[in-house]
């Protein structure tokens, strides 16, 4: 089977919850946040919810345990928390969660960003992986990071990502 039939018939009714994580951006200061939610709805994809929360593990844990537990969330996209300063914890948080890593996705988005912004892609803890049903994207949370995970490697596979997890 080739990959174009692969891909057909692949979900497009999907939800997703866009988790910005910082310290000092707001709703009105939050370009990132808003890049991916106009990207969602630019792909026919539904933002069912949109949350800030401070960079502290337990208010990550906990809105990404809300966004798990909700049915209605097929998809969590989070961004900002990713690097390596001590107040980064979303990959740590996301990290303890996830029960089937998708390793795909951090490794194609730092090196697509080696191509745009040399050795210092390495700073980047992006990652991606599934949690009871729920797939987790976590992308660094600069707009061109954003733009970059959303356009060539979230959007173009997630009805696909869909199909996978949903033949069980």
């Amino acid at each position: 089977m080739s990959l174009l039939e692969h891909k057909q018939n692949s979900i497009e009714n999907i939800n997703m919850m866009v988790l910005t994580i910082s310290d000092t951006r707001d709703e009105q200061t939050d370009k990132s946040g808003q890049l991916m939610m106009k990207l969602i709805k630019s792909h026919s994809f539904n933002v069912k919810e949109y949350k800030m929360v401070k960079d502290e593990r337990e208010k990550i844990l906990s809105e990404v345990m809300n966004g798990i537990k909700r049915t209605e969330i097929d998809v969590i996209l989070t961004n900002g928390g990713t690097g390596l300063s001590n107040r980064d914890v979303t990959f740590d948080v996301i990290e303890q969660v996830i029960e089937r890593p998708i390793p795909g996705f951090g490794e194609l988005f730092r090196m697509l960003s080696y191509e745009e912004i040399g050795s210092a892609a390495i700073l980047s803890r992006a990652m991606g992986g599934i949690a009871k049903g729920t797939v987790i994207f976590s992308t660094p949370g600069s707009t061109g990071a954003v733009k970059l995970a959303m356009e060539k490697l979230i959007l173009p596979e997630l009805s696909h990502i869909m199909k996978e997890i949903r033949k069980d």
